[in-house]
């Protein structure tokens, strides 16, 4: 759920099991949902289950459930427990303090001019700020004992900083980085947390900066990572969706311009998937079908290294690279264009 405070969201995560009622007020005061007391909360959970507030309710809105379920797949209560700060609020409100060390883009600048003449960021408010427990992601690999040469080629190629990542930090579970990844994008898109969103771009510049792992030891996990990456982005750039949209108010132009963080990862990554001499064939589905969601929606072009598109190879073309359709049945299947 999100509610507006001062013009900025904050999100809260429910998990909710079978029969059970959570009840929470508004405060207008404080601008926040808060706990009722035992008695009054009782009430309305008897009232509830009687089915005494039925009549006036609407229909649950199940044309954006498919949707929330593709954000949200690998996501548990588990995992939200994990993450979520203390106290459960997620908001950019409480994040002013963390952009010090930040680039100071047009974005942060108008976001910092907002919650200085906010009453939400004022000193007291400032010392309490409660962050989400994010994985720490090293940006570049520092080890002693190493020549230079192997220091650069391991910054190049970051495959053994996700293995390392995933072994340290996920315990080898990969659908735990990608619950992560889910979290802090609608921690960003629905919550507005600046946080949220340098914790999504460290995870998607650490995946994206590998070059070996998606075609031989980790193929089904980048499989998996650019069907997450296609359904977020589809998401987001859905212009008319209010409910599903409401963080894009951070959102500026450069966001999505041609020379963005994105533009560059997303180039990089698809001439890989040209150059590639053998490619799971799932990798190779959802990537085509990320391109595609690019080039119509944001009008990016992809130049290849050469005159034959990697993307689209013709049957009998024989620079193509070898499709391997690995024999998984918990694999996921590309849905048809």
């Amino acid at each position: 759920m999100a509610r507006n405070s001062h013009q900025f969201n904050y999100w809260v995560f429910v998990d909710a099991g079978p029969s059970e009622v959570i009840v929470r007020k508004w405060d207008q005061q404080e601008e926040r949902l808060v706990k009722v007391p035992e008695e009054e909360e009782e009430r309305y959970c008897q009232a509830v289950r009687s089915l005494e507030f039925d009549r006036h309710l609407g229909p649950y809105n199940l044309s954006q459930y498919g949707d929330w379920k593709q954000l949200s797949n690998y996501i548990t209560k588990s995992i939200i427990q994990r993450i979520e700060p203390i106290g459960g609020e997620i908001t950019v409100a409480s994040e002013s303090t963390m952009r010090v060390n930040t680039p100071s883009t047009m974005m942060e600048k108008a976001l910092d001019e907002q919650l200085n003449a906010s009453r939400c960021s004022t000193p007291s408010d400032k010392s309490q700020t409660r962050g989400c427990y994010y994985t720490s992601i090293p940006r570049v690999i520092k080890r002693k004992g190493i020549h230079g040469q192997q220091l650069t080629s391991l910054n190049l190629d970051k495959t053994q900083l996700l293995e390392s990542v995933l072994l340290e930090d996920y315990g080898g579970s990969e659908d735990l980085l990608l619950a992560e990844l889910q979290f802090a994008y609608i921690a960003f898109l629905m919550g507005q947390s600046l946080e949220a969103f340098l914790q999504w771009k460290s995870l998607v510049s650490l995946l994206f900066g590998c070059t070996e792992a998606p075609f031989r030891t980790r193929s089904r996990l980048f499989a998996k990572f650019i069907r997450v990456i296609y359904h977020q982005l589809k998401q987001g750039l859905q212009k008319d969706c209010s409910d599903m949209n409401s963080g894009s108010t951070l959102l500026d132009d450069s966001w999505f311009s041609a020379d963005s963080f994105l533009h560059r990862l997303f180039k990089d990554f698809f001439w890989l998937v040209q150059d590639a001499s053998v490619v799971d064939g799932d990798l190779l589905s959802w990537t085509r079908k990320l391109k595609e969601l690019l080039e119509n929606n944001l009008g990016w072009e992809f130049q290849q290294n050469s005159a034959v598109d990697g993307m689209y190879f013709e049957d009998d073309d024989e620079f193509a690279p070898v499709v391997e359709m690995l024999d998984d049945p918990s694999s996921s299947v590309a849905p048809s264009v």
